[in-house]
Parts: structure tokens; C-alpha cells; sequence
């Protein structure tokens, strides 16, 4: 039997590692479970119509967990990432994922989408 992308994501991790995206993988699916996933850059991402709101991507020293639209949400606990809006959390544990926190990043990030593709277009045409 195939696996599917995400789950081979996460096999293909250190065993730390791997515990980790399972966990995140079922909290993100569980609590946007009208978004649609795929391998997007290389790294499990969640979306929202054609919106990235959520991914994660394993390093050497930790998975980092992104927000795109992160730094709109009125929460502790996350650091502002790139060029545009993101923020993001790094966890080298499963034990350092606080379900009730994520699952308050989650519901922002699903409900606060931004147009990211049309942020992306005018910043290219500008």
C-alpha cells in the first residue's frame, strides 16, 4: 500500500522528528478539515481554496511550523518569518506541542486567510 505524501513526509524524518509531524499533521487536518494538503516547496502545507494558511518542514534541529498569515494572529508564541506576513514556531519534541495553543493558531489561520497568490502577483508586477 502507497502512503500517502504526508505520512511519507514524516517517515522520511528522524524518529523525533516523525513524531512530531504526525501530531501536527492530525491537529492541522483535524481542526481544518475542509482544507485540502499537499507537498507544496518541498514541505506539508494545508490550504484554504488556493491559499497557503499552515505547514511545517523538517530541519537537522527542529521542525518549523508556518503560518502564512501568522502575524495577523493575536497570539504569544510565534516569531515573524520571510517577506511577507508569516510567523512561525520551531519544536525539536512532541512534548513542546500544546494542543489548545495550536488549536487556537489553527482556527486563525483558518478563518483569517489572506490572499496570498494576489500578494504574490502584485508584488511581481510592481
Amino acid at each position: 500500500m502507497t502512503k500517502d505524501p504526508v505520512s511519507a513526509y514524516a517517515c522520511a524524518q528522524s524518529a523525533r522528528h516523525a513524531a512530531i509531524c504526525e501530531r501536527l499533521a492530525g491537529e492541522i487536518s483535524a481542526t481544518l478539515p475542509k482544507a485540502s494538503v499537499k507537498i507544496w516547496h518541498a514541505m506539508p502545507v494545508w490550504f484554504i481554496g488556493e491559499n497557503p494558511v499552515v505547514g511545517y518542514k523538517a530541519s537537522a534541529k527542529h521542525v518549523n511550523l508556518l503560518f502564512w498569515n501568522g502575524q495577523s494572529f493575536k497570539e504569544e508564541g510565534l516569531q515573524a518569518a520571510g517577506k511577507f506576513r508569516a510567523a512561525q514556531t520551531q519544536f525539536t519534541d512532541v512534548a513542546q506541542i500544546e494542543p489548545a495553543r495550536l488549536r487556537r493558531w489553527l482556527k486563525q489561520a483558518g478563518t483569517d486567510i489572506w490572499d496570498f497568490r494576489g500578494i504574490v502577483k502584485s508584488r511581481s508586477s510592481a
